[in-house]
């Protein structure tokens, strides 16, 4: 039902090229370096009304004006495929975007599409007027680059504007949840909101009528932000958490959680798919479940020490819940997460609280700068100390391996363990020795795959060579890449980071390669492959050899010829035609992603 593709209207059925098509733009991307980005609902294709999305590409130019969501275009494009990742364990954008069901891109330019002067209204582009009268007013009073980019974040949902340096300062200290509006930030409104009408509850009727307004006002929260995915998820989870805490049961929070996650999957079943859902779930029920056992350990006297070691132990619980996971999907622990979440959190409510007042006065035009500039300071004061604590490399430990599998058996070692430490019984004690053996065996098994894998592999990279030979624990690589870029390189670093080995970087050309039964013969820019001996090579292109390609087929009779990234396009599409007349395979990194050699 989700899926545009299995109606008949969709517009991929229904376009020719030439066609006209309308689009309506329904959310802004962050720009690349290019282009502008966009994703658009093609609402119209020639006079018939269509479904479906696609991203569309803008190029930048200085004097095109950024499109809003609900603008209209009018224009003859050509749907392109999306591309899937060249080198291997790379991430694949095609796939992430095939999860929204988006299937294709348009590449165009300012002259090449009309702007419409009738806009496309619905919810979203609503919640997108009042979103953007509220940048404006905020705009106004003179917040810093990184400050407005901030606040846009944590109170409108926006992270275009945040710059790389800022979201990696973040990422580094393991403060990127702050960034993103989550369950986080609506769990502490709901904190807070439960806490303000809490008088309520003594009128008839009371707990009801306080979980009705706190329900309004978190989706009215949630309208501001651009009621994007990751927003209504953590609403609708909090909301159901808000109707069960009403009712005072045991294990409400776990029934209202499962309950909210259940009626998402019903309304959006890729959301399992979604990594934003999946850490969510995890981090609230890491805190549900692990955070009372480990506060029990310890009950301070004191209350500043006491909410001190609460905090420190719903820190704890969240990053047991996701550690895996994140692990698996970003390969890298930032040991000083605690710090950064104890510094932050417990001002986190006040800045958001403070935020939401600052936005209702600039609304209202009777904001004094002298509060501005006071809230202002305090985002950039968050930012020196995320700042801070990311420039700590030692304490941040990248490049962890974790395979799939290996994630699956650490969460069932933390379940069972955790259902141990519940309930200590034989039964419960034999399971949690089962998970400890499971964990070792993975281990072992992939240990054992890891030491017995030999490849070749002619990774693609644009206008340079890269060839690598893994033999076992080891990656030794062929290159022609700057020495200063080569720490730096994405394929070689998630090659490395997925197999668990190491690799080594060498700056000599051979122009033979012996791998298993194959030779394989490269033939870089010199042109030269007079070799009396070879057999039935596989031959390798590089760096545009001008040789005569029928007369190198005809004298060696390679087995196949390979193109790697460092090639002219127009002799590929030489190169290719003539393999195709004397029917050798031809093979290029450019199209088909890096060559491999088991």
């Amino acid at each position: 039902m989700q899926n545009p593709k299995n109606y008949s209207n969709y517009y991929f059925n229904k376009y020719q090229e030439n066609n006209n098509v309308v689009l309506s733009i329904q959310k802004v991307l962050k720009s690349g370096n290019y282009y502008n980005k966009y994703v658009a609902n093609v609402t119209q294709v020639n006079s018939e009304e269509t479904v479906g999305k696609i991203l569309l590409n803008i190029k930048k130019d200085s004097a095109h004006i950024s499109l809003q969501v609900g603008n209209q275009l009018f224009l003859k494009p050509e749907f392109k495929k999306l591309i899937p990742p060249l080198n291997l364990h790379q991430f694949s954008y095609k796939d992430y975007l095939a999860k929204q069901h988006i299937y294709h891109q348009i590449f165009t330019s300012k002259s090449h599409y009309r702007r419409l002067n009738n806009n496309h209204y619905s919810l979203i582009t609503l919640s997108a007027s009042v979103r953007r009268k509220i940048q404006t007013s905020l705009k106004k009073h003179n917040f810093s680059k990184n400050e407005y980019a901030v606040i846009n974040a944590l109170l409108l949902g926006q992270r275009q504007e945040i710059s790389k340096e800022l979201l990696q300062d973040y990422t580094n200290a393991g403060a990127i949840h702050i960034l993103a509006i989550s369950g986080l930030h609506i769990g502490i409104i709901l904190l807070i909101l439960s806490f303000l009408f809490k008088p309520i509850e003594r009128f008839k009727n009371g707990r009801l009528i306080k979980s009705i307004l706190i329900i309004l006002l978190l989706w009215m929260f949630a309208f501001i932000a651009g009621l994007s995915a990751s927003v209504m998820r953590a609403v609708t989870m909090f909301s159901f958490v808000a109707i069960g805490a009403s009712f005072k049961k045991k294990k409400i929070i776990e029934h209202s959680l499962i309950s909210s996650m259940f009626l998402l999957l019903l309304i959006k079943p890729l959301f399992l798919f979604d990594v934003g859902f999946q850490l969510s779930y995890l981090a609230v029920f890491g805190i549900v479940w692990v955070q009372p056992l480990l506060y029990n350990l310890w009950k301070p006297n004191f209350w500043l020490l006491d909410n001190f070691w609460r905090l420190f132990t719903v820190s704890v619980a969240a990053q047991t819940g996701i550690l895996p996971i994140s692990l698996y999907y970003f390969h890298q622990f930032p040991a000083l997460f605690i710090l950064s979440n104890l510094i932050i959190i417990p001002f986190l409510g006040g800045i958001l609280i403070g935020g939401i007042l600052i936005i209702t006065l600039s609304l209202l035009n009777i904001l004094p700068q002298l509060i501005a500039d006071f809230y202002g300071w305090i985002i950039s004061f968050m930012n020196e100390t995320v700042s801070w604590i990311s420039n700590k490399e030692e304490f941040l430990f990248k490049e962890i391996s974790m395979s799939f599998i290996e994630m699956i058996v650490w969460y069932l070692f933390i379940v069972l363990a955790f259902r141990f430490l519940i309930s200590k019984n034989i039964k419960r004690f034999r399971y949690f020795l089962i998970s400890i053996i499971l964990v070792q065996s993975v281990y072992i098994f992939e240990a054992y795959q890891r030491n017995n894998k030999q490849e070749l592999i002619v990774f693609h990279k644009s206008r340079k060579n890269l060839i690598g030979i893994r033999n076992s624990k080891k990656l030794e690589l062929y290159h022609n890449l700057d020495s200063n870029k080569i720490d730096t390189e994405k394929s070689i670093i998630a090659y490395r980071i997925n197999e668990n080995i190491k690799s080594d970087f060498s700056s000599k050309k051979p122009t033979l390669l012996k791998f298993k039964s194959d030779t394989i013969l490269i033939v870089d820019s010199l042109g030269i492959y007079q070799f009396k001996s070879i057999k039935n090579p596989i031959v390798l292109l590089q760096n545009s050899p001008k040789i005569n390609l029928n007369r190198l087929i005809k004298k060696i009779n390679p087995k196949q010829i390979v193109a790697d990234g460092s090639n002219y396009k127009s002799y590929i599409s030489r190169w290719n035609m003539t393999c195709r007349q004397r029917k050798t395979p031809f093979y290029h990194t450019g199209q088909n992603g890096a060559y491999i050699i088991k």
